[in-house]
């Protein structure tokens, strides 16, 4: 779809969602009046339902309306250098563009810096022709349209392409499963997105983790109301690992009469870590960290802060350098993911990768006991809070059954996905329904007033399959073969339990449900 094609669809679309909101409009203006209000209506539930019809409505304009700006704001400077001679000189192509971006920057009433990345933003949107058309048809909002942007930058025409392809073409090889675009939380989106391009890049993770490792760094900046920031950048193992240990530490410090929130606990815990001050905080010196009182801390037992590294098979035996994924933070080098499991490090777990389907497969099992290996596999295959558009993290939540034991559901795998404690307690008290899940696929949602939320799972790809390692023709053409022309997996490893080997009846289960879902001391 041209720009040009793409302005059509949005401005059509813009008239409809503008009809669409006066019949709305009206409809809450009659059930407000008390007119025509047919028998058994509820009327507050359903201007309830009318907000919400609104606000739909409302994003969807906001999107089209955001396309006709990116269309403008490209076609601007465009127009300003057809204005000038063909054989303009450089500088004068240079003020031309900086003169159109000013004015953009007055029209909109935003800084020249914002105005310039705006536009730059614009023509990456605009070169991308589905991104563009999504956007114009209120199927994608303008931060989705952005991420795409970023996330292209850098890569190759094709490698932009085979982006946009995965997340916006249905009938592309491999497409991404679960939400669309649109569907999903900018952030969760941004990191579907982002965990492709690791993959596909043309340089390597390892060599562009290599440069930018060199940028470490550790930054201070003042705040106001007395306070300041101090943010880290460091290689993703170790930053994931001072998160999760600050983590279990706050929680083991929490009790009946400890009046400190988590997100204040694991400030003060961090703080007190790095002055010197103590394996942890007591609440009898909450305020030591902070004011930095020379006082006795007490001691409390650090709970192991477990992490799972998600490797393909063939990376953990060296034969690629595909990245591995490490649980809460995202892609990382196979060479980092091989040292972790090497080295036995005590707080990272390996999971083994299906080569047929890029699905978690075997976790080690050298310490827990099987109902925790098991929600080990739970995590990594939801990855997160599965209630539509949470981004809370693992350790933070509960393994629940999706259809309750009392309403007869089983006690399995495909039965079972992770809530945080809010959305626990809220599934419990509102009717949200979740999906049934699958052994790769965590489960979808519908809300009471029947909106369907597809799952927001991670989306893996098939392990890229050594050239020559199996006879197959697919192989020895260097093409990856699908799941089906695969051999079957099975590693042979008395170490590794494999989850469908477990019976629902298998009293293990039981002990699963009486262990609280929490981080191993």
């Amino acid at each position: 779809m041209t720009i040009s094609g793409s302005s059509g669809v949005a401005l059509e679309g813009i008239h409809a969602s503008v009809a669409a909101l006066d019949v709305l409009d009206r409809e809450d203006a009659l059930l407000a009046a008390g007119v025509g209000v047919g028998a058994g209506v509820d009327v507050l539930q359903r201007r309830y339902e009318l907000r919400l019809e609104r606000l739909e409505v409302t994003s969807r304009l906001k999107a089209r309306l955001a396309a006709v700006e990116a269309r403008d704001a490209v076609e601007c400077v465009g127009l300003q250098q057809a204005l000038l001679a063909p054989d303009a000189p450089v500088h004068e192509r240079t003020y031309a563009e900086i003169s159109a971006v000013e004015e953009i920057a007055g029209v909109l009433t935003i800084s020249s810096g914002a105005a310039g990345a705006f536009v730059e933003q614009s023509r990456r949107v605009c070169a991308l022709p589905p991104v563009l058309a999504a956007l114009s048809a209120g199927d994608l909002s303008w931060p989705h349209a952005k991420i795409v942007a970023d996330e292209t930058e850098g890569l190759s025409p094709a490698g932009a392409g085979g982006l946009v392809a995965h997340f916006f073409d249905p009938d592309a090889p491999n497409p991404a499963r679960g939400a669309a675009p649109g569907e999903l939380a900018p952030s969760r989106f941004r990191a579907k997105v982002r965990a492709w391009r690791e993959r596909h890049h043309p340089e390597t993770l390892a060599k562009r983790h290599a440069k930018e490792v060199a940028d470490r760094r550790m930054d201070y900046s003042p705040d106001r109301d007395g306070m300041a920031w101090i943010s880290l950048c460091l290689p993703g193992d170790t930053a994931c690992a001072i998160w999760n240990r600050t983590t279990a530490t706050a929680r083991g410090l929490q009790g009946p009469t400890e009046e400190r929130t988590l997100s204040q606990l694991r400030a003060d815990v961090a703080a007190s870590l790095l002055l010197g001050a103590g394996n942890a905080t007591t609440a009898d010196t909450r305020s030591a960290p902070i004011e930095g009182a020379a006082t006795e801390m007490g001691k409390v037992p650090t709970p192991r802060a477990d992490v799972l590294v998600m490797v393909p098979v063939f990376s953990l035996l060296g034969i690629t350098d595909e990245p591995a994924e490490l649980d809460g933070h995202g892609p990382i080098p196979a060479s980092m993911a091989r040292k972790l499991v090497a080295d036995g490090a005590e707080s990272f777990f390996r999971v083994l990768v299906d080569p047929r389907d890029g699905a978690p497969l075997e976790i080690g099992r050298t310490r827990y006991r099987l109902p925790e290996t098991i929600k080990q596999w739970i995590r990594m295959r939801d990855g997160k809070c599965t209630f539509p558009g949470c981004n809370n993290r693992t350790p933070d939540n509960d393994t629940d059954h999706l259809t309750a034991w009392e309403h007869g559901g089983r006690t399995d795998v495909r039965n079972l996905g992770q809530l945080c404690p809010k959305h626990h307690r809220l599934k419990h008290a509102r009717p949200w329904i979740p999906d049934p899940a699958t052994d790769n696929r965590s489960p979808g949602w519908t809300s009471p007033t029947g909106r369907h939320y597809n799952p927001e799972h991670p989306d893996p790809e098939p392990t890229h399959w050594p050239a020559g390692l199996f006879p197959m023709p697919a192989v020895t053409q260097g093409v990856d073969p699908s799941p089906e022309d695969l051999p079957q997996w099975e590693p042979d490893d008395d170490k590794l339990i494999d989850l469908h080997d477990l019976s629902p009846e298998d009293p293990v289960w039981a002990e699963f449900f009486t262990k609280p879902f929490a981080l191993s001391g």
